[in-house]
């Protein structure tokens, strides 16, 4: 699938990204309105006899925070369009499946880092030609970054950042190290190919 980018510069890609978003069956209030759903019904339920709650008794580490926004966001998102949006059931579906056409199905990326994200080191690995990749890497991605719990801390955590827009897998950089096991996105990337949904007034 050829990149909608090419051949253009980076000054040129936030325009483009706009145009992907704007063609997008997704609004951006409902991306959000998704979003928000799922980060607060991860406070608002109860663990356990003696209703357990995330924030007061359980400050779970940002892996499974991560974890959770990634299971609740398919949920709320089929319960707002049934029978057009569903999460992935196998290794080669994008995160968010989208039912009619799976071009506009989306990847979901989460992080307790306040502006960045990043993928594990196979999103900047190469497919072997005759390879079957698990999942295509470039397409629509959904990119959530979260306040995360510090010692002491209680109470609900803020979201940092809602962002939606295209990357492509050769967007990846991966660790120079053999043993890193992160990718990460340039500032180009992640600033232009991304952009931000929520917090509309980025001053507050």
């Amino acid at each position: 699938m050829a990149s909608p980018y090419d051949g253009k510069t980076p000054d040129q890609w936030a325009a483009i990204t706009q145009q992907l978003i704007d063609h997008h069956p997704l609004s951006t209030k409902d991306i959000v309105d998704v979003v928000l759903a799922s980060w607060k019904a991860i406070f608002d339920s109860s663990l356990g006899s003696r209703g357990f709650r995330i924030g007061q008794h359980i400050f779970p580490k940002p892996q499974t925070l991560g974890f959770l926004l990634h299971e609740l966001i398919p949920l709320e998102l089929g319960e707002y369009f049934p029978g057009i949006w569903r999460g992935d059931v196998d290794a080669r579906e994008k995160d968010l499946v989208h039912i009619p056409d799976r071009y506009f199905s989306i990847e979901v990326k989460t992080s307790s880092n306040k502006n960045r994200i990043f993928g594990n080191r196979s999103y900047a690995q190469k497919v072997k030609a005759g390879s079957r990749a698990k999942k295509a890497k470039s397409g629509y991605y959904l990119a959530v970054n979260f306040e995360k719990f510090e010692k002491g801390k209680v109470g609900d955590l803020d979201l940092h950042l809602i962002r939606f827009g295209w990357i492509d897998s050769t967007d990846w950089i991966g660790q120079k190290s053999e043993s890193g096991q992160q990718s990460r996105l340039s500032p180009d990337v992640e600033t232009k190919k991304l952009l931000t949904l929520y917090p509309t007034d980025l001053s507050v």
